[in-house]
């Protein structure tokens, strides 16, 4: 097992990061992150709306990396949305990879909050821009070399029929990593892919996802992951899902600390939702 030290503590990045060399939530989700904040205003039949998720996963992936430590997640969240295309969302998850790296932190909750503008353009087209605030409760070292994790994306996407592109820009250090030179990562970018296709066959929808991950001043830890996977609708809002997820990463980047779990590895992620 491999440890982190007290002066590499501030490298922990996504999914409790374990550094030899002495150095994670729609978005695109795997075992979920916020819903689409905006997906409902389409559907929305008064002038303001308001929608609730709740889901239990095997796994809280987020672009790939193990959030829990491969352990279940149980994730909900409200979103408000506007008939103008306006929407503000807060959405919450358990997690583990911040204290999976030090285990003198306790920052047991994901936070986030997000809002912005979504609308369909054209017949079949849309696009959204927004801001996405990742906030960890907790109780931090003091007297240590520790960057909080908290950080703030500016998004935009655009989306035609089922099939969406989105850019994700960080404007702060992406989730408390800095380099092994010292360097932080801020203006750090995630790009994904991501269409979902309506088989028309027992309620089922396939899920198909690409996305790259890069870490300014930091490339080593830069990765691309993938995900393919099944929903099943089974009515009164209920929903099921399975799929497989994958990375290329640097598993020297993403083992968690105090257990040796490497984050980054595939695996296949259930989970059991609700919308209301």
């Amino acid at each position: 097992m491999r440890k982190v030290s007290t002066a590499m503590a501030g490298f922990v990045f996504f999914g409790a990061i374990s550094v030899s060399a002495g150095a994670y939530a729609q978005a695109s989700t795997d075992g979920a992150a916020p819903a689409a904040p905006a997906d409902a205003a389409a559907a929305a039949a008064e002038p303001l709306t308001v929608t609730a998720n709740i889901g239990l996963f095997s796994d809280y992936r987020f672009r790939g990396i193990s959030q829990t430590g491969k352990r279940p997640a149980v994730q909900g969240g409200f979103d408000l949305t506007h008939e103008s295309g306006l929407y503000a969302g807060v959405w919450a998850s358990n997690i583990s990879w911040i204290s999976d790296g030090n285990s003198a932190v306790s920052a047991p909750i994901e936070t986030d909050f997000y809002g912005g503008w979504k609308k369909e353009i054209i017949p079949d087209w849309t696009v959204d821009f927004g801001g996405l605030q990742y906030y960890y409760p907790g109780s931090y070292p003091s007297g240590q070399f520790f960057p909080r994790p908290h950080t703030f994306e500016l998004y935009a996407a655009v989306g035609w029929k089922t099939v969406t592109l989105k850019y994700s820009h960080s404007l702060t250090r992406l989730f408390g990593l800095v380099s092994p030179d010292g360097q932080d990562t801020t203006n750090s970018g995630y790009l994904d892919l991501t269409g979902t296709y309506d088989i028309g066959f027992w309620g089922l929808s396939a899920v198909g996802h690409v996305g790259h991950q890069w870490v300014h001043n930091f490339s080593a830890a830069s990765y691309t992951d993938w995900k393919i996977g099944l929903a099943k609708d089974l009515g009164k809002n209920f929903s099921v899902s399975v799929a497989y997820v994958d990375t290329n990463a640097n598993e020297k980047y993403y083992t968690a600390a105090n257990s040796g779990k490497v984050l980054s590895k595939a695996t296949v992620v259930v989970g059991l939702s609700k919308t209301f």
